[in-house]
């Protein structure tokens, strides 16, 4: 193959493009689409982490100023933790918008999390948002298809082509040379992304952006790169195998759609038939159901917590539980928080299984379908995803696990069995021991993590593109002009 014809051909077509008119107003309109995504979702970031970061502190300040009290009423008081998010959401919202971003912790009790953007607004959220991510991902391989829909059927319509062939040019220079502009025309519409991007995180980080975020970017100019040079050869493709510009066109908007309405949709379908979640109300039943039979911490006379008595009483060789050294109630208080906890995260377990197998569904289906592979590793990359949710779920309530532990161990520890008389104060401890329990630190999921866990997706973006230069290979032995 010869280089100098080969750009030749790439050449032609990218300048070509930039020379038509209607083409340039179609790539200014993606451009300006672009940055309107970029600042609005700078905005919603901005906005949203800023009044998190409010309620989050306002929570802690007032769990400081509690007076002093009893440690398991400031167990069942409780705590709310707030999920940050993260920056590169103003690229992807991913499923940020559908998922809660606030847990209410307390005792004996695990909640979800709630206050979804989609939870306040109108149904209209269901026809989706417009961000960077969905720009490139559905609007820009339409453009690339429009553009090049005649790379190769518009030149055999006019006669060009075997013109092209009889003066020693070669099917795979023709081919690869056109597929080359095509992908140099998406390329430059992802670096003008990339840059409004880093624009617009610098406009409202400034110097938070860290040596994480910059692996992160340029991970996002990878992937969705080896996206469009699918999407490229794809193009060049079905217009070297139609006889006509009007029949390859067709066949390119039917891939589309394909591709980024019916498939998607279709693969979750089959994964939600495949694998039924239980509705909220009966998970919560189930889980009740299982604390019931082992039993109930708050009941002196329930067997389970009868025979725990019983055990310590004759492990410390006393006759009742006002002579043990330390505070009985909150001993079993921690007792049956742990058993709570265990059958919960047992039923969790279960659940998010179920959730694990219908994303499995949808990430198998990246095999034939490109564009969900790449839709699960920009949300992915951008700490949007369902594994990002899940993962701030878990460590929420590893947090509430620890604090309620913490408050009952405080209640072992300084509170009296002795019952107060009735002249007496109820009893409590200082307000100092609310300031020792550590605020909530939500911590990211690293890159590395984040990749490993889309290997999938990665490579069967790898195999779309060696699969599509593969048939150019074989397609360049076996065209004909005509």
């Amino acid at each position: 193959m010869n280089i100098s014809t080969t750009k030749l051909f790439a050449a032609q077509i990218y300048w070509n493009t930039l020379k038509n008119k209607a083409l340039r107003v179609l790539l200014g309109i993606v451009a300006l689409l672009i940055i309107y995504a970029a600042f609005s979702g700078a905005l919603i970031y901005q906005e949203q982490t800023q009044t998190r970061q409010h309620y989050q502190h306002e929570v802690r300040t007032n769990w400081e100023k509690m007076p002093d009290k009893h440690p398991h009423r400031m167990a069942h008081y409780g705590y709310i933790v707030f999920r940050p998010k993260h920056l590169l959401s103003v690229f992807d919202y991913g499923m940020e918008s559908f998922t809660g971003n606030a847990v209410f912790l307390e005792a004996h009790r695990q909640n979800s999390a709630n206050f979804s953007e989609a939870g306040f607004s109108t149904g209209m959220l269901r026809f989706g948002e417009i961000s960077m991510s969905m720009i490139l991902q559905v609007l820009v391989p339409l453009v690339i298809f429009f553009i090049g829909f005649g790379a190769i059927a518009t030149d055999r319509e006019n006669g060009t082509l075997k013109m092209l062939l009889s003066q020693g040019a070669t099917w795979k220079e023709i081919l690869t040379g056109k597929a080359i502009g095509l992908l140099g025309i998406a390329v430059s519409v992802l670096l003008f992304a990339v840059v409004v991007l880093l624009v617009a995180c610098l406009g409202i980080a400034g110097s938070q952006i860290n040596g994480d975020d910059i692996l992160r970017i340029g991970t996002v100019l990878l992937t969705y790169t080896l996206y469009f040079s699918i999407i490229c050869l794809l193009t060049v493709i079905i217009s070297a195998v139609s006889r006509t510009a009007k029949f390859s066109l067709v066949i390119l908007i039917g891939i589309w759609l394909t591709a980024v309405v019916i498939f998607p949709r279709t693969a979750q379908a089959i994964g939600n038939f495949l694998y039924h979640t239980p509705s909220r109300i009966a998970f919560e039943a189930a889980v009740e159901k299982d604390l019931i039979k082992k039993g109930d911490s708050h009941n002196p006379d329930d067997p389970y917590y009868k025979a725990l008595k019983d055990s310590v009483l004759k492990a410390y060789h006393v006759q009742s539980v006002d002579e043990l050294p330390f505070n009985y109630g909150g001993f079993q208080m921690k007792e049956g928080e742990r058993l709570s906890a265990d059958i919960y995260n047992q039923h969790l377990a279960g659940l998010l299984g179920i959730y694990q197998q219908q994303n499995n569904v949808l990430r198998l289906s990246a095999i034939v379908n490109p564009f969900t592979a790449l839709r699960n590793l920009s949300m992915a990359v951008s700490g949007t995803d369902f594994q990002s949710y899940t993962g701030f779920q878990q460590q929420a309530e590893t947090y509430r696990y620890a604090l309620a532990q913490h408050m009952n161990d405080l209640q072992i520890k300084y509170i009296s069995n002795k019952k107060p008389d009735d002249h007496d104060h109820p009893p409590s401890i200082s307000k100092a021991h609310w300031k020792e329990f550590p605020d909530f630190a939500y911590q990211r999921t690293s890159l590395g993590t984040v990749m490993y866990h889309e290997l999938w997706s990665l490579l069967a973006l790898l195999c779309w593109t060696a699969g599509l230069l593969l048939l150019i290979k074989l397609l360049s032995n076996k065209l004909k002009a005509i």
